[in-house]
């Protein structure tokens, strides 16, 4: 029985002899590596920092997409100083960097859709098609933008609805942006009857708009035959206004032409279809045999 302990002894003394040993062998490695794990975090917050602040003074650049370059830098920093500690032990860093990149490689795959909506987001921050406040239409989306993350875009539509966007599907549709230019032109178009007056028509359409504060007077108003169809005369009028006059001026504009028209007895024709047919064959009665 003693000495069964007296080996339990001397067992737990070498244990403590060959721990005291690696302690004084691995001290400095373990004091560097802290040392670094702290020197690391701190550059790492500074870096961010620095790159927020920095791509905030580039024109152009959207604040989210500086907090996300921000971010890439510090996480990329702290796995670079991650791998240098590992080092610092002996530890073969090449077999966890392939480890990351394989564990990499897989959740790409498995975050595709994913990863497209933030590749996209990215384009659309830098390139910036369209902005927080205007509104845009995409054929199937239309709207006011809201705010412009990385994976998806909100949009607020005139009649009040709230509508989140893929960013993957705002980058691979024409976006028509009507907020971003100061002017527009407004066209309108409307029909009369061909026994209508075409010259007073027009003058009404073009004095309409000229007396409007509102329509530039260059480019000026411009008034002309656009087509002649089955039915009617069609007559356009073009002006330029500026985007914010632009639905006002145009919603008068029809209205005022509507109620001059009636004054001065021009017609709208309504569209007309003509029908043209043959009457029927109507076959002769037939005689009794016994007439025969």
């Amino acid at each position: 029985m003693e000495l069964q302990t007296n080996e339990v002894v001397l067992a737990t003394q070498a244990a403590l002899a060959q721990a005291s040993r690696l302690a004084v062998q691995y001290s400095f490695s373990i004091v560097a590596a802290l040392l670094l794990l702290f020197l690391g975090w701190w550059l790492s917050r500074q870096l961010s920092r620095w790159t927020h602040r920095g791509l905030l003074q580039v024109r152009g650049i959207d604040e989210t997409l500086a907090r996300f370059f921000a971010n890439v830098v510090r996480y990329s920093a702290l796995l670079l100083v991650f791998v240098t500690v590992l080092a610092q032990f002996g530890v073969q860093t090449a077999s966890i960097i392939a480890a990351l990149g394989a564990a990499g490689l897989a959740i790409g795959l498995a975050l595709q859709g994913t990863l497209q909506n933030i590749a996209a987001g990215i384009m659309l921050l830098v390139l910036r098609p369209f902005r927080v406040g205007e509104y845009i239409d995409t054929g199937t989306i239309s709207g006011t933008i809201v705010e412009i993350g990385l994976f998806a875009t909100e949009l607020r539509t005139p009649d009040g609805l709230y509508r989140l966007a893929p960013n993957s599907t705002l980058w691979n549709v024409p976006i028509t942006n009507f907020s971003r230019e100061a002017t527009r032109r407004f066209e309108f178009k409307i029909g009369i009857g061909y026994d209508d007056d075409i010259d007073l028509a027009e003058s009404i359409m073009r004095d309409h708009a000229e007396s409007d504060p509102r329509v530039f007077k260059d480019p000026p108003v411009a008034t002309h035959v656009d087509q002649l169809t089955e039915g009617a005369v069609v007559l356009t009028v073009w002006y330029w206004t500026s985007a914010s006059d632009f639905w006002p001026t145009s919603r008068e504009m029809i209205k005022k032409v509507k109620k001059s028209f009636d004054e001065n007895g021009i017609s709208i024709p309504l569209p007309q279809v003509t029908l043209r047919g043959t009457p029927p064959q109507i076959a002769p009665p037939e005689r009794p045999a016994d007439e025969n």
